[in-house]
């Protein structure tokens, strides 16, 4: 479908001369998670038609493969992975009143109606559709607060609007009040992925109701004109004289005073087209802010992504700075404005720094707003969204964007305040922060995606050192500093990949294309080279520039297949490169920091091509503006791969001139003589040779031009190591630990321990084998050890000027050496808990699957039998369990345990039936466990049967559940 539809028309007699570039369907196809609707720079409402109502692709509300809109809503997420708002659902019918949407299986027979794209608009601050069922077409546009729809019905047609506050996620507990014979309030709280959402709202119409209703539970018809409940409706019905009806609806996430206030201030006439044309003036002077002349289609994309840019984060407070805050007490502002919806694991990357240069004061906003949040829950957001944690993604980026904007001169907050912040927030009481600091990194046995956490963890101590030193706090700074380099504890020098580390060594079978549980949406490939604030200590560990120049060849050109779990997230490949999501995004500038700047604009130059003008334009999720911000940054030439170092690495522009609309501007224009030019030949700025293959913020903030001269063949520019980027962090005595490359953690006679480290050159290894922690006096490790018996090893490292690493702890158990096992059913690749050997070797896991410990079966039985090596006396048999609902994990329907002096004929002793309800939410772990009569037997047989498909009541229904299982005990 062209563009053209969507689009206002930019010819000469418009004064809008960039939201016409602007077309909101760019990422609402595949799996951008975008809506179409009518919001405002940073607005609170978000007026959008709802599409969908449930599933991972209908997050935003909205999909273009859809054809049927329930209605209108005015809260919506732009881009997340996971639903929730569409908040006071609204929608204008014909006809009969129908207060339920329908569904497939009916037809459709409710309130919901088709509609076309062909007959369907949208810009910046303006949505139009007609619902065909009602051959009603309707408009909508906003102020910041305020949602304001227009409505044109047939002649001589009933003329209906149903308000459902039951509408997506699950209410908590709503409330609908009539007032006269124009206007409606309530309130909608509800539970989604913010456990806790408040909001209220006014609605006002344009004409007197002649008819009004309420309805609960469905079809129970009340004659109140209030009423609270969970599951109500409401209708109102005009007079057909005027085929027009405009409504108002203002929310409040504070209360309906609030909600009242924003009304009467930001939406006092009934002018719809003067709420539209300051809605367009808005989203006018923002999208100004960056001026770009380029091909039409560059010009929508880019544009575009400016417009995604400010959707989110959004307004929170009302137009009498009243909010509500994390503690969901009241409060009121001093002076600017609080936000909501805040994705800093994605945002952090390239969205805040692009704020940093384009809205310094309202950065200053976001940061006193995560301020705020500290001092009312003691924590700064790490996916905030309507005053509620949703504790989803990893690290604590808030200090990236703290830092970042501190270092780049916006300081208008409490500096004192905001590192007492980052420190609290770097050592929660968390899995993976319980034993970071002792442990040197997060151990499989600590938490889930153990790898990413290291590695974000450790740029977010950078940040938290560099903020300390900036306030001239040496013990914070040198603190900081060493847990920044902990991710070189997780470098394996073999396969040079970052990896999971559990009981002193590296998680066996490994492959950099497996997709589990170790990593943050994402594989080892995608994470070989996180160490944004240390890209120097990276290179050393890899071996020089040659190696990182190789690492990155092969992460580009290899192939782009995948193994392991799914994960939808993990698109836009090039080679195992992601651009789908947001680990990878950093990687294609990092050539420039070995001097070979043209292999990061030939990766570019590919990338680039993932950004279409079509409504499937975005490659994965936009994720509040992360995925469009690394496109307006990498169009404009430039990029920030670790914020806070105030740089900008030079990637390749796609844009003839563009001029930054700063206090003093700066401008780009890119010299090329066709699209096939991509390679810089030159660069000057301001008029002069300059040879860096990065930009300073402050260079930019000065002002002045930056010109590209292009070619079509690599050049010499910038392949000095002189002008290339620099990301340092000094070792500040800082120690690798030590690792175990060879040895078992359950034996039966012998086994042997090789200990090594990263560089033998440098470290010394000392161990012991009592359990005490090791110094210089200690056991010198000399050649690999042979042990016989149970013992626990710890070991270290010690440099030459006697700087000592952190424990490395080994554990192995001697088990009965006559007992084998022979696993007769197919686990999991990806859950092999060690083995066949994990079910016997009497080591037992956490609750949480993702450690390592546990063996998992998806749609089969599990048989096994064991070998006792001799007949003995069996009294007690048992088997160890997990259950955790959420992924599918459930408990087996029983166990069925089987003796034999054979082998070859079983006896059933035993069925241990599960009692254990499966709507349990909570995970969980539990013995099937039962004495029998003491009878003799060498052969045990454990029939574990499969625990079938996922119920009705879950998110996967229908698929085949696993059932986890980690021991199995004879005695």
């Amino acid at each position: 479908m062209s563009v053209a539809l969507f689009l206002i028309s930019c010819n000469k007699k418009t004064e809008f001369k960039y939201i016409c570039y602007v077309n909101p369907f760019i990422g609402t196809d595949g799996h951008g998670h975008t809506f179409p609707g009518a919001t405002y720079p940073f607005g609170m409402v978000q007026l959008s038609p709802d599409t969908r109502l449930e599933g991972w692709d209908g997050c935003s509300g909205y999909h273009y493969s859809d054809s049927i809109i329930y209605g209108f809503s005015h809260t919506h997420l732009s881009g997340t992975g996971v639903s929730d708002y569409g908040d006071v659902l609204i929608m204008p019918t014909t006809g009969k009143v129908q207060v339920l949407p329908g569904t497939i299986e009916d037809g459709f027979d409710g309130y919901a109606s088709p509609f076309s794209h062909q007959q369907e608009q949208a810009s910046p601050g303006y949505y139009k559709v007609l619902l065909q069922k009602y051959q009603i077409t309707a408009e909508l546009t906003c102020t910041q607060r305020v949602g304001i729809h227009q409505y044109h019905f047939p002649p001589n047609q009933n003329q209906n609007v149903i308000i459902d506050l039951n509408h997506r996620d699950e209410v908590i507990e709503s409330y609908i009040r009539f007032i006269g014979d124009d206007e409606i309030e309530g309130y909608r709280f509800s539970s989604a992925w913010a456990t806790n959402q408040k909001v209220y709202f006014i609605i006002k119409f344009s004409k007197p109701f002649i008819n009004k209703g309420i309805i609960i539970n469905d079809h129970q018809f009340i004659q109140q004109s209030e009423i609270k409940g969970k599951n109500i409706r409401a209708f109102v019905n005009f007079s057909n004289r005027d085929t027009n009806l405009t409504c108002k609806v203002a929310i409040s996430f504070v209360d309906m005073e609030g909600a009242r206030k924003n009304l009467d201030q930001e939406a006092s006439c009934w002018n719809f087209e003067k709420y539209k044309q300051k809605a367009q003036i808005a989203w006018e002077n923002v999208l100004g802010k960056i001026e770009i002349d380029a091909d039409s289609i560059t010009k929508n994309i880019f544009y575009t992504a400016i417009y995604h840019c400010y959707t989110q984060p959004n307004i929170f407070n009302d137009v009498d700075k009243r909010y509500r805050g994390r503690d969901q007490k009241i409060h009121t502002l001093a002076k600017g404005n609080y936000y909501t919806v805040f994705s800093l694991w994605d945002t952090y990357r390239a969205w805040h720094p692009l704020m940093t240069i384009l809205e310094p004061q309202t950065t200053n906003d976001f940061i006193q707003t995560f301020l705020l949040q500290y001092e009312q829950s003691k924590l700064l957001p790490i996916w905030e969204l309507a005053a509620n944690e949703t504790n989803c993604m990893i690290g604590y980026h808030a200090v990236s964007v703290i830092y970042d904007a501190w270092q780049k001169g916006i300081r208008n907050f409490n500096a004192y305040q905001a590192i007492d912040a980052m420190k609290t927030m770097a050592n929660r009481d968390i899995p993976s922060l319980k034993q970071y600091e002792n442990n040197g990194c997060v151990l499989v046995s600590d938490d889930g995606e153990s790898v990413s956490k290291t590695l974000e963890y450790a740029y977010d101590d950078w940040c938290i050192a560099q903020m300390a030193k900036s306030i001239h706090n040496t013990n914070i700074y040198n603190h900081y500093l060493q847990r920044s380099q902990y991710y070189k504890n997780l470098f394996d020098p073999v396969t040079k990949f970052f990896r999971a580390r559990l009981n002193g060594s590296f998680i066996k079978p490994f492959s950099p294309y497996d997709v589990t549980f170790h990593y943050t949406e994402a594989n080892a490939w995608q994470y070989a080279c996180y160490v944004p604030h240390d890209i120097s200590g990276l290179i050393e560990l890899l071996g020089g520039n040659d190696s990182l120049e190789a690492r990155l060849d092969s992460l580009f050109n290899t192939h782009s297949q995948i193994s392991g779990r799914n994960q939808p997230d993990i698109t836009g490949m090039i080679g195992q490169y992601a651009h789908g999501n947001e680990p990878s995004h950093h990687l294609a500038y990092l050539y420039n920091y070995i001097g070979k700047p043209f292999k990061s604009q030939q990766v570019l130059s590919k990338i680039y091509s993932f950004y279409t003008a079509q409504p499937d334009g975005l490659i994965g999720n936009e994720d509040c503006g992360q995925m469009s911000a690394w496109y307006v940054f990498s169009a404009l030439g430039f990029y920030p791969v670790c914020p806070g170092d105030s740089i900008y690495v030079i990637g390749t522009p796609i844009i003839n001139k563009a001029l930054i609309n700063l206090a003093k501007p700066f401008s780009i224009e890119t010299h090329r003589t066709n699209k096939n030019d991509i390679y810089i030949q030159e660069v000057k700025l301001n008029g002069k040779p300059y040879h860096k293959s990065y930009i300073s913020h402050q260079t930019i903030l000065k002002g002045g031009k930056l010109d590209f001269y292009m070619g079509s063949k690599p050049s010499k520019w910038a392949t000095t190591s002189e002008h290339c980027p620099k990301s340092v962090v000094d070792k500040n005595n800082f120690v690798p630990m030590p690792y175990y490359t060879e040895g078992v953690r359950a034996f039966k006679n012998k086994t042997t321990v090789t200990l090594s480290s990263i560089d033998s050159s440098q470290y010394r290894i000392y161990y012991t084998c009592d359990g005490s922690n090791p110094t210089e006096h200690s056991n010198l490790y000399i050649k690999p050890l042979i042990l016989d018996s149970t013992c626990n090893i710890k070991a270290i490292c010690v440099d030459k000027f006697h700087h000592y690493s952190h424990v490395c702890n080994f554990k192995v158990h001697k088990l009965d050496p006559l007992k084998t096992i022979k696993i007769l059913s197919a686990y999991s690749s990806e859950y092999t808990g060690g083995g066949d050997i994990a079910l016997i070797d009497g080591i037992t896991g956490s609750t949480d699957f993702r450690t390592g410990e546990w063996q998992g079966y998806q749609d089969t039985d599990l048989v096994a039998i064991i070998d006792l090596g001799k007949v003995q006396t069996i009294q007690y048999l048992a088997a160890h369990f997990l259950q955790d609902v959420s992924p599918w994990i459930l408990y087996p329907p029983y166990v069925e345990f089987s003796i034999s002096m054979n082998g070859k004929q079983f006896k059933q002793v035993a069925i241990i039936n599960n009692t254990h309800p499966r709507k349990d939410w909570k995970a969980q772990s539990t013995w099937f466990e039962t004495t029998i009569k003491a009878t003799q037997a060498r052969y045990i047989k454990v029939f574990v049967k499969r625990s079938g498909n996922l119920p009705e009541w879950h998110p996967g229904k229908g698929f085949p559940a696993f059932f986890f299982i980690d021991e199995i005990s004879i005695k």
